[in-house]
C-alpha cells in the first residue's frame, strides 16, 4: 500500500500542527507586548551556552538588560558583547526589575527549576536549556508555575525549530510509515561520582551559589567546567548525564514524532545488573565514565506497544521503524527507506535553529499562545531519562503511571523521584 502522505501534504500538516494557546484573558493585556516593542532580558548564567545566544545574535525587538552569573568575569564578558554595564552575580537581584519582562536560562541543570519557578512567580517569561531538571518533581513544579502565573515557558530544545525536523515528526505522527513498532535511540550514559581535590576559588567566583541546592563540593576548575575532566555534566551530583544532555534531544524528537508530549512509557525495561558508577577522586578523561555508565541498557515501551529502544541512534535523533518504511531523524536532517517516502533534507550547519527557537517564544510572548517546546514537553522528554537513570541505579525493570508519575508498586523506585537539597536552596512545596 502506497503512502498517502505527500511532502506538501506533510509540510502543511507540520505547519498546522497544534498550536496549543493559553486564553486570551490569560494574560493581561500589559503582560502581551505588542510586535513593535522591545523585550527587556535577563541573561542568567552566561557560560558557553548563554554565550551562544548572543553570538548570532537576538531578534532585533529584544533588548539584554542585564547580565547574571556566579562567575563576574563571564557576566562581564557577556555585558560587554550587548553593550550595557549592568551585572550582577545573584539571579535574584533581577528578578524585581520592572525593566525585566523574561529571562534566559543558561545556568547547569541544577539550577533550572529554582530560577524558573521563582521567575514564573516574579511575572517573567522564560526560556531555559535542557536538560530541563535533574529529577521528575522539580518538571512538574516548573509546569505548574508556568500555569498558576500564566507564563510563556520554552524549552531549549532547538530541533523542534528546525524545518527538516519539524516536518520529519510531523510525517511519522501523522501516520506516514503507518504504527510505529520501533524506535532505536543513543544509548548514552548516566551520570558518576566525582570527588576532586579542593583548590583555590577563584575570586570572581561565588561557588558556594554555584553549587546551590546541590551539595557543597569542594572547588576544583574540572568540576566547575561542563567538560572538563570530567566536567560537572558528568557528576552525579549537578547533572543527568549524557543521557540527559544528548539523550534530551533525542527523545525529544522521539516524544513529538509519537505524538506523545503530553504522556510518556509506561514500562521501563533494564538489562542487566544495577550500575555501580565509578568514582573520579582525579582529574580524568571521561572515556572510562562514558563506558562503564552505558549499561545495564535500557529500552521504554508505550501504552500502545511501541518499543523504544537505547541502541546505536543518531546522538540527536532516533530511527523510527514503521509498518511501511523506516525514518531517521536527526539535528537538521530526515532520511527515509525506502527513499521515496519523504524528501531527504540536510541543512548546512549554523545558528539559524538557535534564533528560530527564541523567535518561536517571543512570537508566544506576544501571541498568549504555548511555545513549541512548551514546558510540558520539556518535562515529559525529561521524565524519560530520568526513568532511565532510576532504572540504572536499581538495576530492574519498572512500571510507570504517566498520568499520576509515580511507579506502580515500587515505593524504592518512588523516592528517586525527587532528591534532597540545601537548606535555603529548598523547592517550593506549592508554587
Amino acid at each position: 500500500m502506497q503512502c498517502s502522505l505527500t511532502r506538501r501534504d506533510f509540510m502543511r500538516s507540520s505547519l498546522a500542527a497544534a498550536p496549543l494557546f493559553i486564553p486570551r484573558s490569560a494574560l493581561a493585556q500589559g503582560d502581551r507586548p505588542g510586535a513593535n516593542d522591545r523585550v527587556g532580558v535577563a541573561l542568567i548564567g552566561c557560560g558557553r551556552r548563554g554565550q551562544s545566544y548572543i553570538d548570532p545574535g537576538l531578534p532585533p525587538r529584544t533588548q539584554i538588560v542585564v547580565a547574571c552569573d556566579v562567575h563576574g568575569t563571564r557576566a562581564e564578558l557577556a555585558a560587554h558583547k550587548v553593550n550595557i554595564k549592568d551585572v550582577v552575580q545573584d539571579y535574584r537581584r533581577v528578578l524585581d526589575r520592572k525593566d525585566v519582562e523574561a529571562v534566559m536560562i543558561a545556568t547547569p541543570e541544577h539550577w533550572h527549576a529554582l530560577i524558573a519557578i521563582a521567575a514564573c512567580q516574579a511575572g517573567k517569561h522564560v526560556y531555559v536549556e535542557e536538560p530541563l531538571t535533574l529529577c521528575v518533581v522539580e518538571g512538574r513544579r516548573m509546569v505548574e508555575a508556568a500555569r498558576k502565573y500564566r507564563r510563556i515557558v520554552q524549552v531549549g530544545s532547538q530541533q523542534r525549530s528546525t524545518i527538516p525536523n519539524r516536518d520529519g515528526c510531523a510525517f511519522i505522527r501523522g501516520g506516514g510509515i503507518g504504527h510505529i513498532q520501533q524506535v532505536i535511540a543513543p544509548n548514552l550514559n548516566s551520570p558518576w561520582f566525582v570527588d576532586l581535590p579542593a583548590e583555590p576559588i577563584p575570586a570572581e567566583l561565588d561557588w558556594d551559589m554555584w553549587c546551590g541546592p546541590s551539595p557543597l563540593r569542594p572547588y576544583h576548575p574540572n568540576l566547575f567546567e561542563c567538560e572538563g575532566k570530567p566536567g560537572w555534566m558528568e557528576s552525579r551530583d549537578f547533572s543527568t548525564g549524557n543521557i540527559g544532555n544528548w539523550g534530551g534531544h533525542a527523545f525529544d524528537q522521539v516524544q513529538w514524532a509519537l505524538g506523545m508530549d503530553g504522556t510518556g512509557p509506561v514500562k521501563v525495561l533494564v538489562d542487566g545488573p544495577p550500575l555501580d558508577p565509578p568514582r573520579y577522586t582525579e582529574p580524568e578523561s571521561r572515556e572510562r565514565g562514558w563506558q562503564l555508565c552505558r549499561r545495564p541498557s535500557l529500552a521504554f515501551e508505550y501504552a500502545n506497544g511501541t518499543r523504544l529502544e537505547l541502541s546505536t541512534g543518531s546522538i540527536s535523533g532516533a530511527i523510527f521503524i514503521g509498518e511501511k518504511g523506516k525514518v531517521e531523524i536527526r539535528r537538521g536532517s530526515v532520511h527515509s527507506n525506502p527513499q521515496e517516502l519523504i524528501e531527504n533534507v540536510q541543512l548546512p550547519d549554523g545558528p539559524s535553529y538557535t534564533v528560530a527557537h527564541i523567535n518561536n517564544w517571543f512570537d508566544c510572548i506576544e501571541s498568549g499562545k504555548l511555545p513549541v517546546a512548551d514546558v510540558e514537553c520539556g518535562h515529559r522528554t525529561a521524565t524519560i531519562f530520568h526513568l532511565g537513570n532510576i532504572g540504572r541505579q536499581l538495576g530492574r525493570n519498572l512500571r510507570w503511571d504517566p498520568v499520576a508519575e509515580k511507579f506502580l508498586g515500587d515505593d524504592e523506585a518512588n523516592q528517586l523521584l525527587d532528591r534532597p537539597r540545601r537548606k535555603g536552596y529548598e523547592l517550593p512545596d506549592k508554587v
